[in-house]
């Protein structure tokens, strides 16, 4: 069974184990408002932006950016991820 990373968590978050907070975004406008929900539930400005696809290496490809400048740049790089 293949499953994205965002399906693994809630999966793993009914079952009442601890994992990161996040959320599944399919525009680059749900990425802005994410961002600014987990950075104002968190208090952390550094967010991970991450591609979900059914592949190894998106880290390599490109596929998850660490973003340092809030959620305006999640915007901006959310397209490109």
């Amino acid at each position: 069974m293949k499953i994205h990373e965002y399906q693994g968590k809630e999966l793993l978050g009914r079952y009442g184990i601890k994992v990161p907070e996040g959320s599944a975004c399919f525009t680059a406008e749900q990425a802005e408002a994410a961002a600014r929900s987990i950075v104002a539930k968190t208090g952390i400005s550094t967010v991970v932006v991450k591609a979900q696809i059914h592949a190894g290496g998106r880290g390599k490809g490109g596929g998850v950016r660490v973003v340092r400048g809030g959620p305006a740049e999640v915007r901006r790089v959310a397209p490109r991820s």
